[in-house]
């Protein structure tokens, strides 16, 4: 925690000072050596004479290398793709590895050894010339030399191939499926001759392995073709016998009694419907009948012209009949006879009614008739079909064994043409990308030049060890106690200045005294470490600022945001109560400014860095209020989100509003998406930039350079960057004037500074204000269970 009682000492511990060593001093085998250079140099000579001996008597070879590319995805010729679309990594990996131990078999070096003629090769253990010699020698006396039996061109062989394999160096390119083949030999076209040799051997007994693999399985699945040819015939015909024997007639999708029954039972399933809606109709014309209602409101008088006939009819002579009553007496024969009239046609509606009645009655005895004689036809046709259908089971398996048999014969067919088509067709998708030139430099060994180094450093180390050796062992116990003795009150008379009690001893004293004792001891006259160990560094008071509840004011920034520009306090986020300008924390804002002025001395504009621990929102937040609060007070500030990470400035910003150039230009962080944005504040807002901490913190660098060129602003505040710091922060502070660090009361502020002040290092010393983040806690408190429309 900080103490405001005494200045903030973040300088290391002092250590002590190194005391003489009492053994043999650095200085003095120096002064051995120097002394002893010639034979020094003489044996560096010597040595390095000696190795390019060495070098030059060592036989040099060459080496050669051919590159293959070993695709473990065969070509598949007769499937639809060439390749296939996805294979495990790790078993490709593993099939590429085995590919190269193929390289190296015996059956491909053996083929080298017979194409290259290795067996007569004296490098590879073939005819030597001690032979050559004898068969010279017998024949000079007539006697013809002993044929090589087969046995001794085995053994020949035997021994070329192990040499050949010891050439030979198999060397897989990490992630890749090339495989390079290195091939050495003291003479380069033989190295080329064999590199060369041995890829087109390994391509050819690909090709021969993958050839007899197909014929022996065209020769396996041709010997079953016939055997199960026959097994088809026999389950064909005894499936066509056994339908035949049954009476199994239909189509292929069913059996002409189970399409019968299906229809019968859906004829059936309509009947009853019919049958149903008869009744219905019957009985609603019953029902109207009986009672007191009006019969003609069935459905079927509605729609007959016929009622509506005469219920228009009849509502005339009603109509009629009450006008002459109010006018005729009871008596009168008009009003008899329009009385009448209406009588007879209710009695013809009722009439007509029942016609529907009696139509009713024979449509429901006629769809009774139906249903039952469906039924009947129904019943008779089930007992078919449960006959059918216990004589089904048997019909099922049979056509299950002719369908199995059919498709393993088809299969068996299908894939004996295509292993027979394989036989002469190369699907290895092995190449060789790079085949082998003749070397113009030797492998081995090293140039004379490394040899030459090589031995001067171990001629000189040698000397040189020889030497100081001899002066440690054989003169070394008297000389240097003299030295101890004169050197013993140094550390004493040094530690002097550092052993004062009171701090405020005016400085000549202590300056004198080491030059007293450098004056004693000259070989001690080393620049003295005392006023730099007394002057400790010191770290000015940073100020303390709290952002509170009251100071802030909330606003929904969705739905109050403005098609006007860029509004920073319609954000969502708190922001300064308008009108308000001699608040504590305004004022403690001021001073931290001015302290920063101080410090950036003829800087036009100085950079401030708000760093802080815990949630970046809260960091960001009091980065806004403090170039909120810069902009009241009248100063042009240019605000950067230095945050790549959380972007929290950047994703606020971005939405609302659109960039517009300023009269400086663009200020850019490497992208369209990162330019200036003025907003209706006063406060210009650079958006993070895209890519790495480094190029983020690189690109802001130069826009800070850039603005500063062109003297645009009076601030610059950096929104960032975020704890822990990367090396591409790290240049970034080193770049700012003063450091503000933001601490959420949430968290243990002391555990916080601490973190804040280990994070940054020597950049500490910028830190000229702390702000107590007391939002933060209210913030989540007030938001928790909150239900967003």
């Amino acid at each position: 925690m900080l103490d405001y009682n005494q200045p903030i000492d973040r300088a290391g511990p002092e250590s002590p000072q190194q005391r003489p060593q009492a053994g043999f001093n650095v200085l003095e085998l120096a002064n051995l050596l120097w002394r002893r250079k010639i034979a020094i140099a003489a044996a560096a000579l010597l040595g390095a004479t000696l190795a390019v001996t060495v070098g030059k008597s060592l036989t040099p070879r060459y080496t050669a290398t051919a590159q293959l590319y070993v695709d473990p995805r065969e070509l598949q010729l007769v499937d639809r793709e060439l390749t296939p679309r996805a294979q495990d990594v790790s078993g490709m990996s593993m099939v590429v590895e085995s590919q190269a131990r193929l390289i190296t078999s015996n059956s491909v070096l053996l083929k080298v050894i017979q194409q290259a003629g290795l067996d007569k090769d004296a490098e590879f253990g073939g005819g030597s010339d001690g032979q050559s010699l004898m068969s010279s020698l017998l024949g000079l006396i007539g006697l013809q030399p002993r044929a090589p039996s087969a046995a001794d061109n085995k053994e020949v062989q035997l021994a070329a191939l192990e040499a050949l394999n010891r050439h030979i160096t198999i060397r897989k390119t990490e992630k890749s499926f090339i495989v390079d083949i290195e091939v050495w030999s003291t003479d380069p076209a033989k190295a080329a001759m064999l590199a060369n040799t041995l890829t087109n051997a390994y391509l050819t007994e690909s090709r021969n392995s993958q050839a007899s693999a197909a014929r022996r399985a065209t020769n396996d699945l041709s010997g079953r073709l016939k055997e199960l040819r026959e097994r088809l015939r026999n389950a064909e015909t005894a499936l066509a016998t056994y339908k035949a024997q049954n009476n199994f007639v239909g189509t292929q999708d069913a059996l002409i009694s189970d399409q019968q029954l299906s229809a019968s039972n859906q004829r059936l399933s309509a009947a009853r419907a019919a049958t149903m809606d008869a009744q219905a109709r019957l009985d609603q014309i019953e029902a109207s009948r009986r009672t007191a209602a009006d019969a003609g409101a069935i459905p079927e008088a509605l729609q007959s012209p016929t009622i509506a006939n005469l219920r228009a009819q009849y509502a005339d002579a009603r109509k009629k009949y009450a006008e002459q009553a109010g006018e005729l007496g009871p008596r009168h024969p008009a009003l008899r006879q329009t009385e009448k009239q209406v009588e007879d046609l209710k009695r013809t509606i009722s009439e007509e009614i029942d016609r529907f009645a009696q139509s009713a009655k024979n449509d429901l005895t006629r769809a009774r008739d139906y249903e039952a004689s469906l039924n009947r036809a129904m019943e008779a046709q089930k007992r078919q079909s449960v006959q059918l259908s216990q004589a089904a089971v048997r019909l099922r398996e049979l056509e299950r064994e002719a369908d199995a048999s059919r498709d393993v014969y088809q299969s068996f067919l299908k894939r004996s043409r295509e292993t027979e088509e394989q036989e002469t067709l190369n699907t290895s998708a092995a190449r060789v990308i790079g085949e082998a030139t003749v070397p113009q430099r030797r492998s081995f060994p090293p140039a004379m030049s490394l040899f030459a180094m090589i031995g001067f450093v171990f001629g000189a180390l040698a000397a040189s060890s020889w030497f100081a050796a001899v002066e440690l062992l054989l003169v070394g116990a008297p000389a240097p106690a003299p030295a101890r003795r004169e050197r013993k009150p140094a550390p004493e008379r040094t530690r002097t200045p550092e052993a004062l009690p009171a701090p405020e001893a005016p400085q000549p004293p202590q300056v004198s005294r080491p030059q007293e004792v450098a004056q004693a001891l000259p070989e001690l006259a080393a620049p003295s470490l005392q006023p730099a160990m007394v002057e400790k560094p010191l770290i000015e008071k940073p100020l303390i600022a709290r952002l509170q509840e009251a100071d802030v004011i909330h606003t929904l920034g969705a739905i109050l945001a403005t098609g006007g520009g860029v509004d920073l306090t319609r954000l969502g986020w708190p922001t300064l109560r308008p009108g308000f300008p001699l608040t504590k924390l305004l004022n403690a804002w001021r001073d931290m400014r001015a302290a920063v002025a101080r410090r950036a001395g003829d800087k036009t504009m100085p950079v401030i860095a708000l760093v802080g621990a815990g949630d970046t929102t809260g960091r960001s937040v009091i980065a806004l209020n403090f170039a909120l609060a810069a902009a009241r007070d009248g100063a042009r500030v240019l605000m950067i989100d230095a945050d790549h990470q959380a972007r929290a400035l950047s994703n606020k910003v971005s939405r609302p509003g659109k960039s517009e150039p300023s009269r400086l230009g663009w200020l850019s962080i490497g992208s369209k998406a990162a330019r200036e944005i003025k907003t209706v504040n006063g406060i210009s807002v650079l958006p993070a930039g895209e890519g790495d901490a480094g190029k983020a913190a690189d690109a802001i660098r130069k826009a800070i350079a850039q603005a500063r060129a062109a003297g645009g602003y009076d601030l610059v505040i950096l929104d960032g960057p975020a704890m822990p710091l990367s090396a591409g922060g790290r240049k970034l502070l080193d770049d700012t004037d003063a450091l503000v660090a933001v601490l959420p009361t949430s968290l243990d502020i002391n555990d916080s500074l601490e973190e804040i002040l280990t994070a940054l290092g020597r950049a500490e010393r910028k830190l000229v204000g702390v702000v107590l983040d007391e939002l933060t806690p209210a913030i989540q408190t007030r938001q928790r269970g909150r239900q967003y429309a």
